[in-house]
């Protein structure tokens, strides 16, 4: 199914009447952007919905993000079957944007000026050569830039830079302002958050999820939706064989402040060793190291220096702004680093996890997915190549520290 056959399919989904029978109480364990997404969905088309997290809504992996969204720039070699995934859930962005900020009054904040691509010197620009050409050769609209056109974008770059490339279409949301939104909306819809409240263990009848032990006691359901990020694999519950392999991917961030009136920077730019995101209330995220630390929430001299020296050689002004913030966050990965969406294996389970860093851009895309598969029993051929049953195996682990350097 191309990306035409799934938007027919999604609007006749959509528009179909949800007979009685289709309208199953579901629970989502997770309350980051991806499950609110589906839960919110759920609730709209008639459900009874519940969502559990063991902390607060929306700040987990969501609440540390950067809120790229980077279809094009971020594909990388390898990576050409999650494109037209990306792609449409970068169509779906404004929409959802808007639809989100009409019914809880909360604005994303979705900003459309577009991502930019750096290089520093005349091996950067290699390097971005050959990830420009093999981006357009996949069709994504992008434009080379020399050094003066690039600080004509962006007129604090440094001088001397050797050549950028301008994506127009790689845009940028809020990733708090969505959770909040988010969070909003499914209350407002209905469904009953569960906050600090974490689920023990996901009850099964048989070959089947029937509903979960939490810290309230029990719940039923007639599905459960497996969305807690890099921390999916603690549910208890689950057999070995049916647990997604999702491991946790560490982030070191910090955020600094520009003066909103005057921002020294407007677009998302990535650069050799990190990237740049402007926020409308003058917060300039830098991010992000990628470690595999497990949960390991220290934040290091080491991962803090490099971003603000990667930062600091493309921007020298930055030198001047005060941080006001630094985190760590914990980015699902799955073996092959693409996202788990639809059946487990357990009838009733579905999984909705291992997003990686793709997790705000596909948040509108996996709502739509997931739901629909919850509604219809329907995966659309668009979804099916990140079905978490590609990785249905005897021996379901997550790969090995050692396992991830040898790949490297």
């Amino acid at each position: 199914m191309n990306l035409a056959g799934y938007a027919r399919w999604r609007e006749s989904v959509i528009t179909a009447p949800i007979l009685p029978s289709h309208k199953p109480k579901t629970i989502v364990i997770g309350a980051g952007v991806i499950g609110l997404g589906i839960a919110w969905r759920l609730a709209q088309a008639g459900c009874t919905v519940s969502v559990y997290d063991k902390g607060e809504a929306g700040r987990g992996a969501s609440w540390a993000a950067a809120g790229m969204l980077a279809g094009a720039v971020e594909t990388e070699p390898g990576e050409e079957p999650l494109l037209p995934l990306a792609l449409e859930s970068q169509r779906l962005w404004p929409d959802f944007a808007r639809e989100l900020e009409a019914a809880t009054g909360i604005s994303p904040e979705y900003r459309d000026d577009g991502t930019m691509v750096v290089a520093l010197n005349r091996d950067d620009a290699e390097t971005l050569r050959h990830s420009y050409e093999f981006q357009k050769g996949l069709g994504l609209e992008l434009e080379w830039l020399n050094a003066a056109e690039a600080r004509r974008l962006e007129p604090h770059l440094k001088p001397g830079i050797a050549a950028a490339v301008l994506s127009r279409r790689d845009h940028q949301v809020d990733n708090r302002c969505l959770s909040r939104a988010l969070a909003a909306a499914v209350r407002g819809a209905g469904v009953a958050v569960h906050e600090h409240c974490p689920v023990r263990e996901v009850v099964l009848s048989g070959n089947r999820a029937v509903g979960i032990i939490s810290e309230r006691g029990q719940e039923a359901a007639d599905v459960v939706v497996l969305a807690a990020g890099a921390w999916s694999r603690s549910i208890g519950g689950i057999p070995p064989a049916h647990q997604p392999p999702v491991r946790p991917i560490k982030g070191q961030m910090l955020a600094l402040q520009m003066d909103p009136a005057a921002p020294l920077v407007r677009h998302v730019i990535w650069l050799p060793r990190g990237y740049l995101v402007p926020r409308n209330d003058g917060r300039l995220i830098i991010g992000a190291t990628v470690e595999e630390r497990g949960f390991d929430t220290s934040l290091t001299a080491g991962g803090l220096f490099a971003l603000i020296e990667g930062a600091w050689r493309a921007i020298p002004t930055i030198e001047e702004l005060p941080i006001v913030e630094t985190w760590v966050g914990f980015r699902p990965g799955s073996r092959d680093d693409a996202p788990m969406l639809g059946p487990s294996g357990v009838d009733g389970l579905v999984i909705a996890t291992g997003h990686h860093r793709n997790g705000i851009l596909l948040t509108p895309v996996s709502a739509d997915l997931v739901s629909q598969y919850i509604l219809t029993e329907r995966l659309p051929d668009i979804a099916r190549p990140f079905s978490p049953e590609r990785f249905a195996t005897s021996h379901n682990r997550p790969p090995s520290h050692a396992a991830l350097a040898a790949a490297r």
